[in-house]
């Protein structure tokens, strides 16, 4: 059995909010306050800018995307994964944005390590957890 997935990451409300001005967008909660954006062909095409797939080393991230995310990322962290398996072997890659920047990878675990630690954290990163102003995020 395997599985393939690429997908947007970040708190419900904010992806709520981009996803309006995103007809192809579908959004789907995965706890913890947390929604998932899964990157559909259809939402693909809407977002690329023409320049190009492979942008930071993942696979399906539409070019140009990587602006969209930063700017995203003004109202809290954002992340956008991707993994794909089969038969137990496979990869994966994720990078978490907040306030603008990279504040996480991308990561590219290597040897079937762990799970990214993008997707094991509430706060989709330690790094983001901490607010701008130093204090730990109230989550």
């Amino acid at each position: 059995m395997g599985y393939d997935l690429q997908a947007v990451i970040a708190e419900g409300e904010a992806l709520r909010g981009v996803a309006r001005d995103l007809p192809a967008a579908r959004l789907a909660s995965i706890g913890q306050g947390l929604s998932l954006m899964p990157m559909t062909d259809a939402l693909f095409d809407s977002v690329a800018d023409g320049s190009g797939v492979g942008a930071l080393g993942f696979w399906r991230l539409p070019g140009g995307f990587e602006k969209t995310l930063a700017a995203w990322s003004a109202g809290g962290p954002v992340a956008y994964v991707e993994a794909e398996y089969f038969g137990g072997v496979g990869e994966q890659r994720a990078a978490v944005w907040d306030g603008g920047t990279i504040v996480m990878g991308p990561l590219a675990p290597c040897g079937g390590g762990p799970a990214l630690p993008a997707s094991r954290q509430p706060d989709l990163s330690s790094a983001a957890a901490v607010g701008r102003s130093g204090k730990r995020r109230r989550g």
